[in-house]
């Protein structure tokens, strides 16, 4: 069955459908990872949007639970040049995802780069072009847009028990690695809401603010909740964590063309100058700075990809260090951070 991918500004990429029947609206976006389809699609931080993959071939190794970033996916459409399977297309068919193959994906690469992250509509099966636009035109933008409430846990819970440093992680849209890097670095791990008070994150002896969609700006409380931590419990925060911590230390923030999505973005350390082949997705950033905090650096586009307060042991990072998927270069991050504030409680 034909399908087809409507964007706002009127451009039309043709396929086939692969999986569920329907339509989905979102942001058309694009991740040059060319392994971890399942990870991405499970990812939170994806919410709301379209994924163009660039890898020529999606769905070859198939599919498994473990690889899962959360317990269902989180893209509302998958468009792929060519999609492999069964196993992968019967997994998108059963939980209702709409996926196109065939499509021209380097044309909607260039499009997406030269225009912008687009508002789109995928249709599976016939439907009319003129109205598919229209609806993607009157889709509210990505800016502005408060994501983070609709993934974050909905209660408490407790992910390991057992471990030398208790750490709190507030989900705004967290990813099982992460939780899992945590832990197996010897973390207690205790996950709370986005809504979480600064009260009680402080009975904990470090707050990862983690992962999520959307435009950290309007996520007014939740940084004045960052701001109250600063100075009075470690923290280490992580992509949108890395964001709300910026804007609560007075940086500012700012939406990207077409966003940071992929397995391989360069980054300096500028305290070493060490460059770092990094896991990113995010569609805004950081607006670069020469301040002394800014120790990490995109080397495309030179916007602040990591901050460090030592004073107030607070630090963050933009891209991912627990790499699902991706390269090890960040991994240290998360260990060197959980042994820092196992050895500060202990003293």
């Amino acid at each position: 069955m034909s399908g087809f991918l409507a964007l706002e500004d009127g451009t039309i990429f043709r396929g086939e459908t692969v999986a569920a029947d329907g339509f989905a609206v979102g942001e058309a976006v694009f991740t040059t990872a060319m392994t971890g389809y399942q990870e991405i699609v499970t990812d939170p931080s994806f919410a709301e949007q379209l994924i163009c993959f660039t890898a020529t071939m999606v769905g070859n190794y198939g599919v498994a639970e473990g690889r899962s970033e959360s317990s269902r996916p989180h893209a509302r459409a998958v468009l792929m040049r060519e999609a492999r399977g069964p196993g992968w297309t019967d997994w998108l068919h059963e939980r209702g995802i709409v996926a196109l193959s065939g499509i021209d994906t380097r044309s909607l690469v260039l499009r997406l780069r030269e225009a912008g992250a687009l508002r789109g509509v995928v249709v599976a099966g016939e439907g009319s072009v003129e109205q598919a636009v229209e609806v993607a035109r009157a889709h509210a933008p990505m800016a502005g847009r408060t994501l983070a409430p609709a993934v974050s846990t909905a209660r408490p819970y407790v992910y390991s028990d057992a471990g030398r440093a208790r750490v709190a992680v507030v989900d705004y849209g967290c990813k099982r690695s992460i939780l899992r890097r945590l832990a197996g670095a010897g973390a207690a791990v205790t996950v709370f809401p986005h809504d979480v008070t600064a009260d009680e994150l402080r009975r904990f002896d470090g707050v990862l603010l983690s992962n999520g969609p959307g435009d950290p700006a309007p996520l007014v409380a939740e940084i004045a909740v960052v701001r109250e931590l600063i100075g009075s419990v470690p923290i280490l925060g992580i992509c949108l964590g890395h964001q709300l911590l910026a804007i609560a230390a007075e940086h500012t923030t700012y939406k990207l063309p077409f966003g940071h999505r992929g397995a391989n973005h360069p980054v300096v350390d500028r305290t070493s100058g060490r460059v770092l082949v990094t896991s990113q997705n995010h569609g805004f950033a950081v607006t670069p700075s020469e301040a002394r905090e800014a120790t990490h650096v995109s080397l495309y586009d030179g916007t602040v990809e990591g901050l460090d307060f030592p004073l107030e042991h607070a630090r963050s990072v933009q891209f991912h260090p627990e790499a699902g998927p991706g390269p090890h270069d960040a991994w240290p991050i998360i260990e060197t951070w959980v042994e820092e504030v196992a050895y500060a409680e202990a003293a």
